[in-house]
């Protein structure tokens, strides 16, 4: 084990050193694409070479202890090799388990930040109420993360909550982090809407898109058709006196159908028409990314048993239950019976449990 961990940490410290040379090479540097995905890289390779020297340490460490127990007449430094040889035999394992899951190849989206889409699905008035209390759910969580949340489209419903809200979640690894939680979320419970008592199924889905860079969808400029409007909604008088709201028509060919499609978007985000603008573009290019990155992710389902952060968004992944106070995770048959605190934004411990399974399927995967 030790040896075949061994090796694969030695090519990749030869990978490490190669990368650390070309960062701060002036033509990579002028490439902001390649200097990008050599960055990332680089980062990766870090934590795998801190891992290494520890691990390399503890090794050294057991074989010097076993020496000195063999060798040394001196019976305090046979105590202390021993104390040192079983502090090191209970840490090995540890290391083993960190460099596997290092090992595991990284998802390139994992580091980047997000567009999420949530929308009101079945059961009208209570499913929009129920969409507002996940905007709520992620919003905490998001707080608590220390990331940032700008809201860059919002339908309200009827009697509250929103028919679609539309998000930017920016920080460390969100995409990583928040992309097992695309797909549709049921809730079960007394609506405030319902006289009678009754208890109702509604659904919100969910859609949490990696937001593409700049350079990795290549737009025509010239063939965007922009519209401005005034706002309406929150804001104060200014919203309904300036064209601030801007919304873009674009002619897309899905790379899978060959067929041209109009692409539809509006931001009403800020009272700056230059920064909705600037924020319709980065959905316009997220949305793009998406559907030509889809063929990707099916690839990866495919080659997979059971798949956690599976694309299709229409799958059923979580029922919220009220009268039990429960939440149920139907990809791993993770439950937990707080759904207070689930709702207050402490999803920690399910995207944790989500994470683990998804390691475990990647570890088999790789052979580690």
């Amino acid at each position: 084990m030790a040896n075949t961990l061994l090796e694969k940490l030695d090519g990749l410290e030869a990978r490490y050193q190669e990368v650390s040379t070309l960062i701060s090479d002036p033509d990579v540097i002028g490439d902001q694409a390649r200097f990008v995905k050599l960055t990332r890289e680089y980062k990766d390779l870090q934590d795998i070479v801190d891992a290494r020297k520890r691990y390399i340490a503890c090794l050294n460490g057991i074989n010097e202890a076993k020496d000195i127990i063999a060798n040394e007449s001196d019976a305090e430094m046979k105590e202390m090799a021993r104390e040192e040889l079983a502090s090191n035999e209970e840490l090995q394992p540890k290391l083993e388990e960190e460099i596997k899951l290092l090992l595991i190849p990284a998802d390139p989206e994992d580091g980047k930040n997000v567009q999420m889409e949530i929308r009101a699905g079945t059961g009208g008035d209570e499913a929009c109420l129920f969409a507002g209390d996940i905007y709520k759910m992620y919003q905490k969580y998001c707080e608590s993360k220390g990331w940032k949340i700008n809201i860059t489209s919002v339908s309200e419903g009827a009697v509250g909550g929103f028919k679609e809200i539309d998000l930017a979640i920016s920080g460390e690894k969100v995409y990583g982090t928040l992309k097992y939680e695309s797909g549709v979320h049921r809730v079960q419970r007394v609506p405030a809407t319902e006289t009678q008592g009754r208890m109702h199924t509604s659904a919100a889905t969910v859609a949490v898109l990696p937001e593409a860079d700049a350079f990795e969808v290549h737009i025509n400029e010239g063939d965007i058709k922009w519209d401005t409007f005034r706002s309406s909604g929150a804001g104060g008088q200014n919203v309904n006196k300036v064209e601030s709201g801007v919304r873009l028509r674009y002619p897309w060919k899905n790379p899978n159908t060959g067929v041209v499609e109009e692409i539809l978007i509006e931001c009403t985000e800020t009272r700056d028409q230059p920064k909705n603008k600037e924020r319709a573009l980065s959905r316009l290019r997220t949305f793009i990314y998406d559907r030509e990155h889809q063929k990707y992710i099916d690839d990866i389902a495919s080659r997979r048993k059971t798949l956690v952060s599976t694309g299709d968004r229409s799958a059923k992944i979580r029922t919220y239950n009220y009268p039990q106070g429960r939440v149920t995770d139907h990809r791993i048959g993770y439950t937990i019976h707080d759904l207070a605190g689930f709702m207050n934004g402490d999803i920690q411990g399910c995207i944790d449990a989500l994470t683990v399974a998804e390691n475990a399927e990647r570890m088999k995967e790789s052979e580690l």
